[in-house]
Parts: structure tokens; C-alpha cells; sequence
């Protein structure tokens, strides 16, 4: 079995049977991959689901991810979703289009970054099936499940004025590594590759999802296109206004400083307008007692003109928009 196969000699059979072959089970499976559909378990009764695609060229570059890198990615994207609705990530669906030249081994890696996702963040959860389609650049599409387990879900419309405002994971790292990539230095590219690699396999604090809701959260959202647009959002639709302390985002901004240097940037930017942290951003009653994983850094106020300020001033609603694919294509 030669490592230089590709899918059109071996065909979508055989390829999946190779890709699948790879990947873990899901605890919460009753019937996994191989028929026609799979069977999860539920024992609530209910159970959240969120799809998400990503394109070449316009969300990754193959150049700058390898097949490992992707499928890790594509699993913290969605699973970051679950989580935001203080769920438990159950089971995934991939749906993957390749060209026909696409080699099998490229395939098996996928499947591997799948899998190590899985396990490293969301223990329990795997792909219970798919499909594998053809396309002359790749698209990769994922549906996550996720069960609440009795607990009510975590919605965007639930802040209330004087509730606290708090971040669980990174501000910022994600978008210092695109940067980085998009510079094309390779030096710089080299010095902080632990940026880098949070743009290509993004470590988002799924549990924390769990913990928020246990902890009375009364909104939460997956900060996917940035603090500034997603704050936006709850604001929106809890009808209030989100006052963000500047000095709270300090030591956020720290940890890209020397790279923004580096590239000649700004690291408010990344930390304020940079997307793909995937990390929660969550408000919760004043009196309540945050989860350790989670970082104050504002404030629920009455709804006024602008959804956030930054300190007295409005934060114009700018972060990642998934249509500026100008920044992947070469």
C-alpha cells in the first residue's frame, strides 16, 4: 500500500475506510460510522447542535496548516460553540470535499487531527460519520452535538445591567499568529511560533463552557470574530450596553507585545479585533463567584447608544469577518 495513493485510485470507498479507520469513538455513540445514520444518546431529552465550514482560501491556506492542523482546527471551531451553550460536546458529523488528487496519506492525517482534538479537549466526543465529496479546493464542514445534562442552556439574550463580564482562554494570540503568517517573516514566524500555532490549532477552554453555566452565567458566547464584534452581539441581543476596562486587557496585550513589534503592529488590535481564539466570553450575576478559568474585564450597563465601550469611549463593532478571504489566497 504505497503512501503516494491518491482518492481518485483509491476511491471515496476505500479512502474512507482508511480516514475512518483512524478515528476514536464517541462515549456518547449508540451506533457510530458504517450505516446510514449514527444513533446519539440524549438523556435529557434534549441537546444542542451548530454547524461551521471552512474553506480554502478563504479560512485556512495549505501552505500555512498541514492536514493534521486542519482537522484539529475544525474540531475546536465547533466545539467552542457547544460549549458556549454550557453543553458537553457529544459527537461530530465531517463532511469533507477534496480534489481527486489529494493523496490518501494527506487523508489519514486529517482524520488524526480529528481525533487528537477530540481527546485533548472534548475527552468522550468523536466523529460518528460524514461524507467525503470531490472539489477542486477543500472544504471541510462539521455539525457538533452537545448535551446539556439536565443544565438550561447558556443564551446571547441573558445579561442583565450590573452583571460582571468575564473571558475564559486568550485574547489576541490567534490573530498575532495570522499576522505573523501574513508578513511572510520567517524569522518572526520562527521566534513566536507558539502564536502561530494558536492560529493553526486553536486550544479553546471547552470545560469552561460546564463550568460558567453551573456557575449562574446568564449569557455566553464563542469569541470566534473578536472581542469587539462579539461582545457586540450579546450586548445586542440582551438589549444592553457592555463596558469593557481597558486596563483589564493589559495583560492580554502582553503576552503579543513583542511579536506585534516584531511585524510592526498593534497588539490592541489582535487582542480587541483579532478573531479564532475560540475562546468564552460569559457575563454572570455580580454576587456570583466565577469559575478560576475565567478573567473579569467589565461590566453590564443599561443599554445607551453604542452595544460596547472601551472605557468611555464606543468600540466600533470590528473583528474577523470570514469574507476577507484576500487574506488567505496567494
Amino acid at each position: 500500500m504505497s503512501n503516494l495513493e491518491t482518492v481518485a485510485q483509491v476511491g471515496e470507498n476505500e479512502a474512507l475506510k482508511r480516514t475512518i479507520a483512524r478515528l476514536n469513538v464517541s462515549e456518547f455513540a449508540l451506533v457510530g460510522p458504517g450505516d446510514d445514520s449514527a444513533v446519539i444518546t440524549a438523556p435529557d431529552g434534549r441537546f444542542t447542535v451548530t454547524t461551521d465550514t471552512l474553506i480554502e482560501g478563504q479560512d485556512f491556506r495549505l501552505d500555512w496548516s498541514s492536514a493534521y492542523d486542519l482537522g484539529w482546527k475544525a474540531v475546536a471551531s465547533n466545539i467552542a460553540d457547544v460549549a458556549a451553550m454550557g453543553a458537553v460536546p457529544t459527537a461530530l458529523v465531517v463532511a469533507l470535499a477534496v480534489p481527486g488528487s489529494t493523496l490518501v496519506s494527506w487523508l489519514e492525517h486529517f482524520a488524526d487531527g480529528l481525533k487528537a482534538a477530540c481527546v485533548s479537549l472534548a475527552p468522550g466526543c468523536g466523529v460518528v460519520g460524514g461524507d467525503l465529496a470531490s472539489s477542486d479546493r477543500v472544504m471541510v464542514s462539521v455539525t457538533a452535538h452537545g448535551s446539556l445534562e439536565g443544565r438550561e442552556p447558556v443564551l446571547r439574550s441573558g445579561a442583565q445591567v450590573g452583571d460582571v463580564i468575564a473571558v475564559a482562554g486568550t485574547l489576541g494570540r490567534a490573530a498575532a499568529g495570522l499576522a505573523l503568517l501574513e508578513s511572510g517573516n520567517q524569522d518572526a514566524i520562527s521566534a513566536y511560533d507558539d502564536l502561530v500555532n494558536v492560529q493553526r490549532r486553536p486550544k479553546p477552554p471547552i470545560q469552561a463552557g460546564v463550568a460558567a453555566a453551573s456557575a449562574g452565567a446568564t449569557s455566553m458566547l464563542d469569541l470566534s470574530d473578536g472581542l469587539a464584534r462579539d461582545a457586540a452581539r450579546i450586548a445586542k441581543a440582551s438589549k444592553v450596553t457592555f463596558e469593557i476596562d481597558p486596563k483589564h486587557l493589559q495583560g492580554f496585550e502582553a503576552v503579543v507585545e513583542e511579536a506585534a513589534r516584531a511585524i510592526d503592529s498593534n497588539p490592541g488590535e489582535w487582542v480587541i479585533g483579532g478573531g479564532e481564539d475560540h475562546s468564552l466570553l460569559a457575563t454572570f450575576p455580580h454576587d456570583a463567584v466565577l469559575p478560576r478559568s475565567f478573567k473579569p474585564i467589565g461590566v453590564v450597563l443599561p443599554q445607551g447608544p453604542s452595544p460596547v465601550m472601551l472605557g468611555a469611549q464606543p468600540l466600533p463593532e470590528r473583528g474577523w469577518d470570514s469574507s476577507r478571504a484576500a487574506n488567505y489566497l496567494a
